[in-house]
């Protein structure tokens, strides 16, 4: 899997907001990839039993659900159930612009999890799914179902389906030069000189013709 970073530098590269703000990871070391199943939730009218949100029976293998709450810190909309049935149908991972809880239980279980932090309070009776399938927001970032959501330790990054091939072909280019410049480095090469030598600088900063999807509205 390419790294977030080598990813948010590609989409740096072709001027496409891509990167999720103040959505970390809340499993330390687990990693995903996959296509967005995107969720969105919003506020019950008057505070009541609300209808479980079953959408989990019809998220594809490999997957990631991508949760829009929006962005809201006081209730949750994922728990250790849904974690546990998750796994058994290997879902890649999740990713919610809210709060999530039970994060032991995510945590023994090894299953990616992102959100902008953990909270206990059940979102029973306070929100409700309103849409599956549709253009779901992580902050100032617009995820449609089918784009590519990739999430480590260092975030959140989504690639447009459309720039798909694109953004990860450069994400690639980058990683191999820096593995090069890494080797140099190991075999006591400088770090300018390094750089230098597999021209670094003219690849980060090259290519930023525009030809991206740049930021949307929320």
């Amino acid at each position: 899997m390419i790294p977030t970073a080598n990813i948010s530098d590609a989409l740096d590269l072709l001027g496409i907001n891509g990167q999720v703000q103040a959505v970390r990871a809340l499993v330390p070391g687990a990693r995903c990839a996959g296509p967005a199943y995107t969720v969105r939730f919003a506020p019950v009218d008057v505070p009541a039993d609300a209808p479980a949100a079953n959408y989990l029976e019809a998220v594809p293998e490999g997957a990631v659900v991508v949760i829009d709450n929006a962005g809201r810190l006081d209730c949750t909309v994922w728990g250790g159930l849904m974690a546990a049935f998750a796994t058994q149908r290997r879902v890649a991972g999740t990713v919610i612009w809210g709060v999530c809880r039970d994060l032991v239980e995510i945590r023994a279980l090894g299953y990616p999890m992102f959100a902008r932090r953990p909270y206990m309070r059940t979102g029973k009776g306070r929100v409700r799914c309103v849409g599956v399938g549709e253009v779901a927001q992580l902050g100032d970032v617009a995820v449609a179902p089918g784009d590519w959501i990739v999430a480590d330790d260092d975030g959140v990054v989504c690639v447009p389906a459309a720039h798909q091939g694109a953004v990860l072909s450069r994400a690639q280019a980058v990683a191999e030069v820096e593995e090069r410049i890494l080797a140099d480095v190991r075999a006591g090469v400088d770090l300018a000189t390094a750089r230098q030598r597999h021209r670094y600088d003219q690849l980060r900063l090259g290519g930023r013709s525009g030809e991206g999807r740049r930021k949307q509205d929320p």
